[in-house]
């Protein structure tokens, strides 16, 4: 090209107002590697998802997509980098319901407005939580573990990934439901918490499925019951917590892709596409579910709605059980 055709065409570029720059950015987008931000430590069930489908998106997406684990308070401080990124493509993260949906409100001051700060792009997937104790515990069953919280109130330890997280729901919805009193101990992120349960310095965690499942398969720790209504493929043997005695108990997990708010809807279209490649490619697929995973899929739409739902469930259960974050 001409020098002086090359000038003309800068020009004409620079006369272009914002909008249209940004649509000619987004024309060649991605350009550079992506980030997807993971709010817990390695080894928990949304590092677990992440990094599962990380590989497909990168081939679909044409860049790498790096997996960064920014692990405490209860999840949020890597939600909270997230809605303060740039909304450009190229920060995500991998949201949990608790992130997303019912932490925040509680902390003073929130990190973030779990309602404005986000786009949410695609649930990644959904898995029940189990209730799981050492391999050497007293208890073989749920009602043997309610028996000994009633002779024993607050003796038994429960861990969560953090306060108001589902883990912390899960146990204390059990708690309402079995007139018990258990003691609340939250972990920085679920790596710890399988250590700490095969050494016997736990007693109980109702935690993800896929964190959990290679240890209860190895007879390390042992399950007790499932959170949700049917029992799951995985752990066929194991009982669901609603057939332990306590029926309509029924608590999940779920993951979700969000970018900050304003993401431009072309980037949008593009995770959305290619998270829906990763959840439905066969092997990814196989691997999740034998992981423990109930595989997601759909469109940010519905990924908007889960959130505001889930909100207004969640909060209900809260406000009921009194929960706060000092």
């Amino acid at each position: 090209m001409h020098h002086l055709e090359r000038r003309a065409l800068l020009g004409a570029l620079g006369a272009l107002p914002f909008a249209g720059k940004a649509a000619l950015a987004q024309a060649d987008y991605p350009n550079r590697a992506m980030t997807m931000l993971v709010g817990f430590a390695p080894g928990g069930g949304t590092d677990i998802i992440a990094r599962l489908l990380a590989p497909k998106l990168q081939e679909v997406l044409g860049q790498p997509v790096a997996v960064e684990n920014r692990a405490g308070a209860s999840g949020t401080l890597a939600s909270a980098a997230a809605a303060r990124a740039k909304p450009d493509g190229y920060t995500f993260v991998m949201g949990t319901v608790s992130t997303q949906s019912v932490v925040a409100p509680l902390m003073k001051p929130p990190p973030y407005d779990q309602m404005r700060d986000f786009t949410p792009v695609l649930l990644a997937g959904t898995v029940p939580l189990v209730a799981v104790v050492p391999a050497n515990a007293p208890y073989k069953d749920m009602a043997g573990l309610i028996d000994f919280a009633k002779k024993n109130p607050g003796k038994i330890n429960y861990a969560s990934s953090g306060v108001a997280t589902q883990q912390h729901l899960a146990a204390e919805m059990l708690c309402q439901a079995a007139g018990v009193e258990m003691t609340h101990v939250p972990y920085r992120g679920t790596g710890a918490v399988v250590n700490d349960l095969i050494a016997g310095t736990l007693d109980l965690a109702i935690d993800t499925l896929p964190t959990h499942l290679p240890h209860i398969r190895s007879g390390t720790t042992r399950a007790l019951a499932v959170t949700v209504p049917e029992r799951v493929p995985s752990l066929p043997d194991v009982p669901t917590v609603a057939e332990g005695g306590y029926p309509g108990f029924a608590i999940t997990v779920w993951y979700m892709v969000l970018g900050p708010a304003g993401l431009p809807k072309a980037v949008v279209e593009k995770w959305v596409v290619a998270l829906n490649a990763g959840v439905n490619d066969p092997l990814i697929r196989q691997r999740l579910m034998e992981s423990g995973f109930v595989p997601g899929g759909g469109s940010a739409e519905d990924a908007a709605t889960l959130v505001r739902m889930e909100a207004e469930r969640y909060g209900a259960l809260i406000r009921k059980a009194n929960i706060r974050i000092e």
